[in-house]
């Protein structure tokens, strides 16, 4: 009897001590100061965004220090502040056991960039304005013509699938777009205009596109051509 009741103590002992131990760790990580923050971005080839200017981001929001406790950050607040920036998509910001501040950036993704009279500027993935960088140009279609209220889904739609296509990335490099929403395409490495019509059966267009543009590199024809039409969904019409 004696024996079981040495060894409840005994229990009852450990486990105040592990809570008094968890407790008082968990009080002094609270008040660790945080560390300098590690910024990792997700799509660094595109470098619109600098660390540098997360790291002033993540200064502004400290008031001007990291010296403060760990129980002290709001982390929501931190992505909300970093998201507000028109170059970044979306952010992930956490602090690591040991105190520092992870943070993770997705910058947006350009598509195209717009003429539109004396302004430029990119339209992004989701089909949103971003503004252009100081730091890097992307390489993609430049649009012009009639800009004004072009910016519905299936337009968006157009600037996608030519993104996410390896073949039309690398080869369409001018999009204009004709008072009566019709679109005229240029190649980057021929002079022939590519008139594609309206935004309706575009991969259908682009598959007759991708199929003439083979066979014509083949025929050594392709220099011959000043416009290539792809308005007829079953055939290609050539002009010389």
């Amino acid at each position: 009897m004696k024996s079981s009741t040495l060894i409840n103590i005994q229990l009852i002992v450990i486990l105040i001590l592990v809570v008094f131990l968890y407790s008082f760790t968990s009080s002094r990580n609270e008040k660790r100061k945080i560390a300098k923050p590690q910024i990792e971005f997700l799509n660094a080839e595109s470098p619109f965004v600098t660390h540098e200017m997360v790291n002033n981001l993540l200064i502004d929001n400290f008031h001007g220090t990291f010296s403060i406790q760990k129980d002290g950050v709001n982390l929501k607040k931190i992505e909300q502040t970093l998201n507000k920036h028109s170059m970044i998509d979306k952010s992930e910001v956490f602090l690591s056991v040991d105190g520092k501040l992870k943070t993770i950036v997705k910058q947006k993704t350009p598509i195209a960039r717009v003429f539109d009279n004396n302004d430029s500027f990119y339209v992004d993935y989701k089909g949103t304005k971003m503004p252009l960088s100081s730091n890097f140009t992307a390489r993609v279609p430049l649009i012009y013509g009639d800009i004004n209220n072009r910016y519905e889904q299936d337009f968006v739609e157009l600037l996608q699938t030519i993104y996410n296509d390896d073949f039309l990335k690398k080869n369409i490099i001018g999009i204009k777009i004709l008072p009566d929403g019709s679109i005229i395409m240029k190649n980057r490495n021929y002079s022939y205009d590519i008139i594609f019509g309206r935004t309706i059966q575009m991969e259908r267009k682009f598959n007759n596109y991708k199929a003439f543009f083979q066979k014509a590199v083949q025929d050594t024809l392709i220099d011959n051509y000043t416009k290539v039409n792809l308005k007829f969904t079953k055939q290609v019409v050539c002009t010389k």
